[in-house]
């Protein structure tokens, strides 16, 4: 009978383990080797760790469980307690989810950081407001100008075939006088290759990934933007937690930011030691031309601030002040 009631101990044990034990999904929608999601992969192993297993969470990486568009209302029905999502993707349901989209108003990461703060406040009410809270966010790479032609000026931007894949980069397009093409990243090799786009606009990560440099053989580093991804979380599962692993989560949340805003400035010059190899100009951009895109930033940016309101207007300030 002894080996019996072990048994059935060790198995009251196990039942009790498993009951205690959480299990979130987090739908990711860029493949497992990028670094924004080796990043969450680390994330979730401190979180399991630290937690002491009582938290376990699995990642789905390129768009596998839910696709890009779909992750924050995923997040936010609870069909997944936690989510990455790109912000300026959002930009339809409040304009204060696009402000890292915005040409120009932030260069660079050490501005990107002082928009990311100005910004956070609104973003945590608007998040709390549709049941879920943010937990940290990581910057793509700076956004520069693929094409062939010698840019001195804006106005030799006019007449490019020139790629759109938001409706803030068909505005550019508009803005300088160049024809906006639709094409999604997917698709980008292909219409290099036929022609339909001879010039866009984005990351050294994005001209990588896309061989661009087979058929583009300059980048301009105007560092125009850097778009965040945010990995956020459904507030009822949080609060389900107990303490400890709150605590866990938070901490994890936070090494991950500091971690994850390092890695991309890493790889964004990791990326363009890739470009220059396979046979591309990385060309810092002449002053007449930045001075033209600024202009062009200024424009969309007046376009932001009548849309944001009230809201839109102390985020900037609170920006401008730091």
């Amino acid at each position: 009978m002894k080996p019996l009631r072990l048994a059935a101990a060790l198995a009251a044990l196990v039942a009790t383990t498993a009951f205690a034990q959480t299990k979130w999904d987090l739908p990711a929608a860029y493949p497992a080797t990028n670094f924004h999601t080796e990043n969450i992969a680390q994330f979730a192993a401190d979180i399991d760790k630290a937690s002491g297993g009582k938290l376990k969470i699995t990642v789905h990486p390129g768009a596998s469980l839910f696709k890009a568009n779909e992750i924050k209302r995923a997040v936010q029905g609870a069909q997944a307690q936690i989510g990455e999502v790109l912000l300026v993707n959002f930009a339809n349901e409040d304009p204060i989810y696009e402000a890292d989209g915005i040409p120009f108003l932030a260069t660079g990461y050490a501005g990107a950081m002082k928009l990311y703060k100005a910004q956070k406040p609104f973003l945590d009410k608007k998040l709390a407001a549709q049941g879920m809270m943010l937990l940290y966010t990581v910057p793509w790479p700076p956004q520069g100008i693929y094409t062939n032609r010698d840019l001195k000026s804006a106005a030799d931007m006019k007449g490019l075939k020139w790629r759109a894949y938001s409706p803030a980069t068909a505005k550019i397009a508009e803005l300088v006088g160049a024809q906006p093409v639709t094409i999604q990243a997917a698709e980008l090799p292909q219409a290099l290759a036929t022609g339909t786009v001879d010039a866009y606009m984005s990351s050294g990560s994005t001209g990588y990934d896309s061989k661009t440099f087979e058929h583009i053989k300059k980048w301009y580093d105007t560092q125009a933007w850097l778009p965040k991804n945010a990995v956020i979380v459904n507030k009822k599962a949080f609060d389900a937690l107990d303490k400890a692993t709150q605590a866990a989560v938070l901490k994890a949340a936070a090494d991950a930011e500091v971690r994850g805003w390092k890695l991309s400035e890493e790889k964004n010059g990791w990326y363009k030691e890739q470009l220059q190899k396979n046979g591309m100009a990385i060309i810092d951009p002449p002053a007449q031309l930045m001075t033209d895109m600024k202009k062009v930033g200024d424009t969309m940016l007046e376009d932001w601030l009548k849309k944001a309101g009230a809201d839109g207007k102390a985020l900037v300030d609170a920006f401008r002040k730091m």
